[in-house]
């Protein structure tokens, strides 16, 4: 029995679907009517027809901000003037997952409301109440923690499909490992972000994420390639965003995002995703925890399947020095970090000897998919 209450959290509102863009002014105007809209040239770029229109039609003012493409401390600081200048009421992200982390900051430091359009499903951010800032030479600096979750997060599907398949593969990575930190958390009795105990509720959605991407997952991708939505692309969308949102926020986190946090002290990695890194993660993490083969073998063979990274050498690691890895799994072991939340002792050398198992079973796994067998 805890002595710590049971805590859930979540958005306000998630909207999800085809052309949901078009709807996005009736959802925001409950919350302001001077936008500041926050993304990349791509993110502004699909959106913008259904936001003009939409916008027009419910009275509401939009001054566009270009993203600097960190989610920095300067960068966070710039747009926070910009919104101030404005005098804007509310703060809307269009974007992936650092132009997201940027717009919640920066409403948090204008004290103003947040509306977040993700515009590729490529990892769990839209929904917490977290961001991860970044320095400006892309390593990683905090986590920075909000009072509240978003207030509204609409994704469009229809948007999504036209997305790089390999961000929909990212979010994978990402939402795969909800189910196996959460069982981590649940078995250590560690906390959750918001400092309460795991409820039923945040178990059984990061359960059902990591079953609804082993079910539709290759379907998911073969959808987004083609550019059409489709039920199996609808319900990955929905697990990569809501359901691993939900799971990771209100269950936990543990070594698989350790990693990828670590992982970004090696220049050789800052060309791959937050998902990607989570996958390999997760895999030493269930390497480390000493998981059943056959479990092993799955998240293994769903990894390969729809293309998430089994190896360091598909992470650009390939013949990292000894130091390097090293400092990476030094890193990751540090006390307030994730890792901590495993059911029993890490330490660096663990770490390390768990990656280097890792990697050697994906480069084994590879080397048998490569010849057909």
């Amino acid at each position: 029995m805890t002595n710590r209450p049971y805590i859930f959290i979540s958005p306000s509102k998630y909207v999800q679907g085809a052309g949901a863009v078009l709807e996005l002014g009736v959802h925001v105007r409950p919350l302001g009517v001077n936008a500041l809209v926050i993304g990349g040239k791509t993110g502004l770029a699909v959106t913008r027809e259904g936001r003009e229109r939409s916008f027009r039609e419910h009275g509401i003012r939009q001054t566009e901000a270009p993203f600097g493409g960190e989610s920095s401390d300067a960068e966070i600081a710039r747009l926070t003037r910009l919104a101030r200048a404005e005098l804007c009421d509310v703060v809307i992200a269009c974007g992936g997952g650092k132009a997201i982390d940027t717009a919640k900051a920066v409403a948090d430091a204008a004290g103003l409301p947040v509306a977040i359009v993700p515009t590729v499903a490529s990892n769990d951010s839209p929904c917490s109440a977290l961001s991860v800032i970044y320095r400006d030479d892309g390593s990683f600096d905090r986590i920075q923690t909000f009072k509240r979750n978003p207030d509204l997060v609409l994704v469009d599907t229809a948007v999504i499909a036209r997305s790089p398949v390999r961000q929909l593969v990212s979010g994978m990575g990402d939402a795969l490992a909800t189910w196996y930190e959460a069982r981590a958390c649940l078995r250590s009795g560690a906390l959750n972000v918001s400092g309460g105990a795991v409820t039923l509720t945040a178990a059984a959605l990061a359960r059902l994420c990591r079953d609804t991407l082993f079910e539709n997952g290759p379907d998911a991708v073969a959808a987004c390639r083609d550019n059409v939505v489709t039920p199996a692309l609808d319900r990955v969308v929905e697990a990569n965003t809501l359901l691993s949102g939900l799971g990771f926020e209100s269950a936990g986190v543990a070594l698989a995002h350790a990693l990828s946090e670590a992982f970004s002290c090696m220049p050789c990695m800052h060309a791959y995703t937050h998902g990607e890194k989570v996958a390999f993660g997760l895999l030493v993490q269930l390497v480390l925890e000493g998981v059943p083969e056959d479990e092993l073998g799955s998240v293994y063979s769903f990894c390969r399947e729809v293309g998430l990274p089994t190896t360091l050498a598909e992470l650009g690691a390939d013949g990292a020095d000894a130091i390097s890895l090293r400092i990476v799994a030094e890193t990751a072991a540090e006390p307030g970090r994730p890792s901590g939340n495993l059911p029993f002792p890490v330490t660096a050398d663990s770490i390390l000897q768990a990656m280097t198992e890792a990697d050697a079973f994906g480069r084994t796994l590879a080397g048998v998919h490569n010849d057909g067998v």
